[in-house]
């Protein structure tokens, strides 16, 4: 049976198999749990951590076929690891192993060419680098699971003259950039770092670019294929984007990554923008240090002042002229939805078919939602699953504070 408390957080032990769920957010669990009552649901967690401490951390549903959900089951969570590797570069920016200003070519030389020579790590967090494409970046597309291959291939491209204008989402390379630039300035593999600067400082081991095959019993099957009424994700060309910005968008995929992304082989790569696999446990904590003056549970992952920086979300861009439509993205994360809202009070990071990490600095409360069911019956890139759990998590936290409710935003696109 669940722990329950009627005097706050309830502090579990982050490898428990009771579930923790602190009075308070009763409501949000029992909205969770909804979620999952058949197997054609799948299955999934959530948890929530508030003023560094978890108040909340549940699983429901199927991991695969009869097999239920488990405390340590873990999924394929798409883009949701681009703010996973975005906290790496923030560890080693806060130790002063890499600048945020400084240009990409000072740690990794070979950058330099085609024009990159003043490209930041900041532009690379912003998405502002020019490198977009995928598409046609290597002649043999099994090549494109290759880190060093695809980087290599990004030192020698021309970036999109579109950077200047404005962010261009990095859809599959966002992570390449932010690894091999970390590797560059450390002189250590990204995967090492994943295990230094996150899982060690956290406590937490569920943050994997590549899951050792020990690890593989615990990864829950993924469906349906992704894509939209039907149609693969990757022959939707810019489905969000005006005309002139085709060409754009649709470099940032290439044909045969959605239905390849649902199958093994990603779990022998290490693809950080878009491949890791957590659990809902570990990318809670994770933000629950961002949410809280780089505190949580005891530990320290950042200092207050980068906290404090990232929190700030200040304006990138108008537009994105991939996605030809917000969120906004800043130092590696984007501008949360929550509810029907985008708020600059919430940032973190979503993937295709629903899973994600939200933090809320201004509340000291972080969630986290993981699934291995795709998105919903319309479309399997996503949904309102997380956004809603948002909302009623944000809701519960300003209600703890004695806070009103947050009235409806208008700050979205325009803002």
């Amino acid at each position: 049976m669940p722990a329950a408390s009627n005097e706050g957080p309830v502090y579990e032990p982050a490898d428990t198999r009771t579930m923790v769920i602190d009075a308070r957010f009763t409501e949000l669990a029992a909205k969770f749990f909804g979620m999952f009552r058949r197997r054609t649901q799948g299955g999934g967690a959530l948890a929530v951590y508030l003023d560094g401490r978890p108040v909340l951390d549940v699983w429901a549903g199927w991991a695969d076929g009869d097999q239920r959900w488990q405390a340590d089951s873990m999924s394929l969570s798409y883009s949701t690891g681009k703010g996973v590797a975005a906290t790496v570069a923030h560890r080693l920016i806060d130790r002063g192993l890499l600048d945020v200003d400084a240009p990409v070519a000072d740690y990794w030389p070979d950058f330099a060419s085609n024009g990159k020579a003043g490209i930041t790590v900041r532009d690379v967090l912003n998405h502002r680098s020019g490198l977009q494409r995928i598409r046609g970046l290597l002649p043999d597309p099994h090549d494109l699971l290759d880190h060093d291959a695809v980087a290599a291939a990004m030192a020698a491209s021309a970036p999109d003259p579109l950077r200047v204008r404005a962010s261009g989402y990095h859809a599959i390379t966002f992570g390449t950039l932010v690894a091999e630039i970390a590797q560059r300035a450390t002189g250590r593999d990204f995967t090492d770092l994943i295990r230094s600067e996150l899982a060690g400082p956290l406590g937490e081991r569920d943050f994997f670019f590549g899951v050792p095959e020990h690890e593989r019993t615990r990864v829950a099957k993924l469906s349906p294929r992704l894509g939209v009424a039907r149609v693969p994700l990757d022959r939707l060309i810019a489905p969000f984007a005006p005309l002139q910005l085709v060409n754009a968008a649709r470099s940032a995929f290439y044909d045969g990554w959605a239905d390849m992304s649902i199958g093994a082989r990603p779990y022998d790569a290490m693809m950080p923008g878009w491949n890791g696999v957590f659990t809902a446990r570990a990318l809670a904590k994770m933000y629950g240090a961002i949410a809280n003056d780089g505190m949580v549970g005891g530990r320290r992952l950042l200092r207050a002042e980068t906290t404090r920086r990232i929190a700030e979300m200040p304006p990138n861009s108008r537009y994105d002229y991939v996605l030809g439509a917000p969120p906004h993205f800043a130092l590696g994360y984007h501008r949360a939805v929550v509810g029907p809202r985008i708020t600059r009070t919430a940032l973190g990071h979503f993937g295709l078919g629903g899973s994600g990490g939200i933090a809320f600095p201004d509340l000291g409360l972080s969630l986290a939602f993981v699934t291995n069911h795709l998105g919903n019956h319309a479309m399997s890139v996503g949904d309102a699953r997380l956004p809603m759990l948002a909302a009623r998590a944000e809701r519960i936290a300003r209600a703890a504070r004695g806070q009103a409710p947050v009235q409806a935003e208008t700050e979205a696109a325009a803002s």
